[in-house]
């Protein structure tokens, strides 16, 4: 008897617990949803919208495609063109130029640091006469669509602080990444594929060299529906996206219809906003299944296409055909797309790793201008192409007439960009001789990450979340929009 007693008061306390708590909940959570960003609450038959009610500016971009060039291209050797460092090829970097620069663990022991002319020759290329190296001789072509920023430096000298720094703004991972913030502040124009879309290749260069991290395309501590989708090449491009065997398209439907109505209830009890983020990623996993093949598919290319952008344009996960890729998805109105390429990790060997490395990235980037400019899609996209730091001038390892290398270097590097938005035929920015220390306007990541964020129409300082007490942002506390570039 006792026991039943027990019993009996337990079930009337849940009883009792379970309606102050669904009543409360249920005026909690419609309270909430009048408080949260509308990206975080559901609407019946429609995706998620971004943030933000309106820009904060006039966007000039309507999409972004960031070619990710991971291990730190040698801008000595392709467009900081140094003829000083092949006359004194050999002699020691002036100690006066190297100051107190932090060197990485590899070369801060080295007897000497013999500066290292470049192997290329250079010429000016276009009605904007920049110089550009023989090893790019289709970028080159493009050269008056390009802005060339040749002052960008970093806070890091490492590859996983320094990757992590210039995707996510911070050098610590569990940062949201900037296909992510874009994806809060902007939400999606296309309900059947993912806002923030990852491609990745690996280069010839080094091609087993630095490894990458889902991390650097996630979402951190925004909702998950904001975390970056990466499509890979082979049968299935998103994992997990299609039905397993006996599961037809139909059955599909029920049991996500059903889903949708258990985490609604959820969402009605706890009022926890990733509940929504899940209800969203089911739904536009179903829709995935149809845009998802019809988007990979490149056999409705013309031959001609391929010719532009190059014969690995048909070797699916090659760098060209994610290029070719990339084009398919602004086509679509994918807000943000990111590409990685694999393999710039030259410490030695630059004259037989290099070559190898810049044609496999060459022609396809270059086709990739040509191809948005004749789709009148150049216009209202814009392509940012750079890695996440530079290489020496003086010579890590061998230093001989056959061969050298290059360590990490910080303190400035080049990017580039074209379309919306910024001015073409153009290069800002100028380092020393010695294309070792910057000259002239010095453009921090920050800078760079509060400049894209702008052309999008984005005010960098206001797109925040708040998270642990705190408000963070992209660009953290810093970064100014680089007005000089903008057209």
């Amino acid at each position: 008897m006792g026991n039943e007693k027990e019993i009996d008061k337990l079930n009337n306390n849940m009883n009792r617990r379970h309606f102050l708590s669904k009543t409360s909940l249920g005026l909690g959570a419609a309270a909430l949803a009048s408080l949260l960003p509308k990206s975080m609450v559901s609407r019946e038959g429609e995706g998620l919208d971004g943030m933000l009610d309106s820009p904060h500016l006039i966007p000039k971009a309507k999409r972004i495609i960031y070619l990710f060039q991971s291990g730190g291209p040698s801008q000595q050797d392709m467009f900081d063109y140094k003829p000083r460092l092949r006359e004194l090829h050999g002699d020691d970097l002036p100690p006066s130029v190297r100051g107190d620069q932090r060197l990485t663990g590899m070369t801060a022991n080295q007897d000497g640091f013999p500066l290292a002319g470049s192997h290329y020759d250079f010429k000016r290329h276009g009605d904007s006469g920049i110089y550009v190296s023989e090893l790019m001789p289709h970028t080159a072509e493009v050269v008056d669509e390009l802005c060339f920023i040749k002052s960008v430096y970093t806070d890091a000298i490492n590859h996983d602080p320094a990757i992590t720094f210039i995707q996510t703004g911070s050098q610590q991972a569990g940062r949201p990444s900037m296909g992510s913030w874009i994806s809060y502040g902007l939400g999606s124009d296309n309900e059947n594929l993912p806002a923030f879309s990852v491609l990745i290749s690996r280069g010839s260069g080094r091609p087993f060299d630095q490894p990458l991290y889902s991390r650097l395309w996630g979402n951190g501590f925004l909702p998950s529906l904001h975390q970056g989708v990466q499509f890979r090449s082979g049968k299935d491009p998103v994992l997990n996206l299609n039905n397993p065997p006996g599961v037809n398209k139909m059955s599909r439907r029920n049991m996500l219809s059903k889903l949708k109505d258990l985490n609604q209830l959820h969402l009605n009890r706890f009022g926890d906003p990733e509940i929504t983020s899940r209800i969203s990623q089911y739904e536009m996993a179903y829709r995935m299944q149809t845009s998802v093949p019809e988007t990979m598919d490149l056999s409705d290319e013309p031959d001609w296409v391929f010719d532009m952008y190059g014969e690995d344009a048909k070797k699916p996960g090659t760098y060209a055909a994610n290029c070719l890729l990339a084009r398919r998805l602004a086509e679509r109105d994918v807000k943000f797309i990111q590409l990685y390429h694999m393999g710039w990790d030259q410490h030695n060997g630059i004259p037989e790793q290099l070559p190898l490395q810049c044609k496999d990235i060459d022609q396809a980037s270059a086709a990739l201008i040509k191809d948005l400019k004749q789709r009148g899609l150049l216009d209202e996209t814009l392509v940012v192409w750079g890695g996440e730091f530079g290489r020496t001038s003086y010579c890590q390892g061998e230093l001989s007439k056959q061969t050298y290398g290059r360590d990490h270097h910080p303190r400035c590097f080049t990017m580039w960009m074209a379309g919306a938005g910024v001015k073409a035929g153009f290069e800002y920015g100028k380092t020393d001789e010695f294309g070792y220390n910057i000259l002239e306007n010095p453009v921090h990541i920050h800078d760079i990450q509060a400049t894209i964020l702008h052309l999008m129409g984005i005010d960098h300082e206001k797109l925040t979340y708040k998270h642990q007490g705190r408000r963070f942002r992209l660009t953290d506390v810093h970064g100014q929009v680089v007005e000089d570039i903008l057209a």
